[in-house]
């Protein structure tokens, strides 16, 4: 007897299937008990990859006013993910980063990890005030790293227009750390 397996997301089965094949599992990785969700394969596909860029950028709207005027990505997945995302849509891309990677820091946001604790920094200047920033990142969690994000964006002047991520890890209840927020998970296991 097979087993049926479901996919489920925010954009519909089929684009979360595409996510889900896309993804590896490594164990112990990045310590003991840690199962990881590798998105590699996913994006060295490239039509693969395509469809799941497509998805994120249809699903805020049609051409001529996504619903944002910029991108950020969470280091270091997400950029790929947000460069992409960006050139799609005709706008900019601004990194988040791990700290002392920029060389411009106005803003700092620390958090919890599922794994450790980490501090995330935006340069000043990264925003026009009240911009319609869109955020990116690969896999949602706990929540803490979206919640500093999204926090960095604020306190540097945005306004949040949408957190999108590949993969929900929904055991871990990072959608309710960051109830209240709009949400976009391609794929939630």
């Amino acid at each position: 007897m097979t087993e049926t397996v479901q996919y489920r997301g925010d954009s519909g089965t089929d684009v979360a299937k595409l996510v889900a094949e896309g993804v590896l599992d490594v164990s112990d990785f990045p310590k003991s008990g840690i199962l990881f969700k590798d998105l590699t394969p996913l994006f060295a596909d490239g039509d693969r990859f395509r469809a799941v860029i497509d998805a994120i950028v249809g699903h805020y709207g049609a051409t001529g006013d996504r619903g944002f005027d910029v991108v950020v990505g969470v280091e270091a997945r997400g950029f790929v993910i947000a460069s992409a995302v960006a050139y799609a849509a005709g706008v900019g891309v601004v990194p988040v980063r791990k700290a002392g990677k920029l060389p411009r820091v106005a803003y700092s946001a620390a958090y919890d990890l599922e794994y450790g604790q980490a501090v995330l920094e935006v340069s000043e200047g990264a925003f026009q005030p009240g911009q319609r920033v869109l955020v990116v990142d690969d896999v949602l969690a706990t929540g803490g790293t979206a919640e500093a994000t999204l926090s960095l964006v604020e306190q540097a002047g945005g306004a949040v227009a949408g957190l999108t991520v590949l993969m929900e890890l929904a055991f871990l209840h990072g959608r309710d750390r960051l109830a209240g927020r709009p949400l976009h998970a391609l794929l939630t296991v």
